[in-house]
């Protein structure tokens, strides 16, 4: 059962991605996917209404973002369903389209650690990034990077899905550095703030991290064009250009890295200091 949802996801990932980059015109290299952002209007925490989420594209179109990943949070104190985001992305698509702003708006969620149980796996593969059946961007719970952690990207690997950890700066702890490298080995990808890798007093050891090939991509987890942070990416890349070891990479971490996962593929970094258990 659990294959032949894959499948579909696959699929269905597929399409929607070409689907997304099908109304390019002149388009002259490369652009940016943002796979963690909160764009979807009245939803969750994120774009108070669609002017806003058409704030946060024309944002991302400036930073030269043409694909943003809309991932609302599933948890317990947001009640988000699961079978109106398809909806709700096509109404922000519809819109920005009518605009003529250079971005499209495809499927995912924010899975919060306490909900990974009581999602089934139809539901898992509608929320999966690009709706691809595979990949989940995935919340730690509050609190420092634990052995529960690990356990739930474990579990879902049962279930026929592979992880990536959301933010997992805001989580620091005595084994913080442990707890990450054993989350690569299992097969999970690390996903940084850029806003927060581009300044501020945690960017040091984030690219201490990065050095070590322990940061994979970077998401804008943008909530609003009104305030906080914004839908760019371009910043946190720039900054990593700073470490060697992903000067060759740079491209891989904000374009073909999350394309892969957008269209269900397997992936692991070329740069990874940890090989992922086969």
């Amino acid at each position: 059962m659990r294959g032949r949802r894959a499948g579909r996801g696959d699929a269905r990932g597929a399409a929607q991605l070409a689907e997304a980059w099908s109304w390019r015109r002149g388009w002259l290299g490369p652009s940016l996917i943002d796979l963690h952002c909160h764009i979807l209007p009245a939803l969750d925490d994120g774009a108070i209404d669609l002017e806003d989420s058409v704030g946060m594209a024309r944002q991302a179109e400036s930073d030269g973002i043409d694909v943003v990943c809309a991932t609302p949070h599933i948890r317990s104190d947001h009640d988000v369903r699961v079978d109106q985001l398809e909806g709700r992305v096509s109404a922000v698509n519809e819109e920005l389209e009518r605009l003529g702003i250079g971005v499209r708006v495809t499927r995912g969620g924010e899975i919060a650690e306490e909900a990974v149980g009581r999602t089934d796996d139809d539901q898992l593969g509608e929320l999966s990034l690009g709706r691809n059946g595979l990949w989940l961007l995935i919340e730690p719970r509050p609190g420092p990077l634990g052995d529960p952690t690990v356990e739930t990207v474990e579990q879902l690997a049962e279930r026929g899905f592979r992880c990536v950890i959301a933010h997992p700066e805001r989580h620091p702890g005595e084994r913080f550095r442990e707890q990450l490298e054993t989350l690569v080995a299992r097969g999970a990808l690390i996903q940084v703030t850029a806003a927060l890798i581009a300044e501020g007093p945690a960017a040091p050891f984030l690219l201490e991290l990065a050095a070590e090939g322990l940061v994979h991509l970077l998401g804008s987890d943008a909530h609003s064009s009104r305030a906080g942070r914004p839908v760019r990416l371009s910043e946190g890349r720039d900054r990593l250009s700073e470490v060697e070891r992903l000067k060759p990479y740079l491209g891989w971490i904000v374009i073909d890295g999350p394309a892969a996962i957008l269209r269900g593929e397997p992936v692991i970094p070329p740069f990874a200091s940890v090989p992922p258990v086969s």
